[in-house]
């Protein structure tokens, strides 16, 4: 099985955000929890359902990473520049995404 994390956008401001294993919703993939077998990622699966229904997030997906390194890596573009960050300027506090984290 390929390990598993779950990520959302938050509500307020449209940043991407990782689960992490006190089952808060964090802008930094390296702190998500990863499920690394198929009970796992259902209860990642129940946790997006509820959460989403709670109004806390939107566009909840489970995505594919690797562990490289100590490190998380999206397998699929789209979440490695979610993960970095938005490609252009885009608010005050907000920087734009690594483009060798998004090249990999």
């Amino acid at each position: 099985m390929v390990d598993k994390v779950l990520t959302a956008n938050r509500l307020d401001d449209g940043i991407a955000v990782w689960l992490d294993a006190n089952g808060a919703w964090n802008e930094d993939l390296q702190s998500a929890l990863v499920a690394r077998h198929p009970e796992a990622e259902a209860s990642l699966e129940e946790i997006g359902k509820r959460d989403f229904s709670a109004n806390k997030v939107v566009d909840v997906n489970i995505v594919d990473v690797t562990e490289e390194n100590g490190r998380l890596w999206p397998t699929r573009l789209r979440e490695r520049i979610r993960a970095a960050g938005p490609t252009i300027h885009y608010a005050e506090g907000f920087a734009p995404a690594d483009a060798a984290f998004i090249a990999v």
